[in-house]
């Protein structure tokens, strides 16, 4: 009985959806760190049996891992309540998952989606503006 959650397109969406915490290891059997860091994420899903623990072959799924921007891999990364709220490439020694764990825990979601939207806000009055600026330059060349 495995305590991870093997994800793929069709279950991805609904997995961060219906889930408050996830956990997201990106992997490819063919890598030396990740077959090294499974053992390690496997242990920590069973001592957080209240968590999400998913597993993305990034050779299955290469749709979610060019999504998400992953370049290298084992990369993990950490949803809570439809958020990354931590991503990081390189295998983490059980020390530090469970520190990052438990760190991840400890995160105040209104402070986080508060941040977030205020960097969207941020990007999107840049983008606007860009955005702008192409718009008219476009019906100079039109004229």
């Amino acid at each position: 009985m495995t305590s991870t959650v093997e994800l793929t397109k069709e279950n991805f969406d609904q997995t961060v959806t219906d889930n408050e915490f996830v956990l997201i290891d990106f992997w490819a059997e063919w890598c030396g760190p990740c077959k090294q860091f499974g053992p390690v994420y496997e242990k920590a899903a069973e001592a957080n049996p209240d968590l999400v623990f998913g597993k993305v072959d990034t050779e299955a799924q290469p749709e979610l891992a060019q999504a998400f921007g992953i370049s290298s891999i084992p990369t993990l990364m950490i949803v809570r309540e439809q958020v990354a709220v931590f991503a990081q490439p390189g295998a983490l020694p059980e020390a530090a998952l469970t520190d990052v764990i438990g760190q991840a825990r400890k995160l105040d979601m209104d402070e986080v989606r508060k941040a977030v939207a205020e960097q969207q806000a941020q990007a999107g009055q840049n983008g606007q503006e860009g955005q702008e600026g192409q718009e008219g330059q476009e019906g100079q060349e039109g004229q």
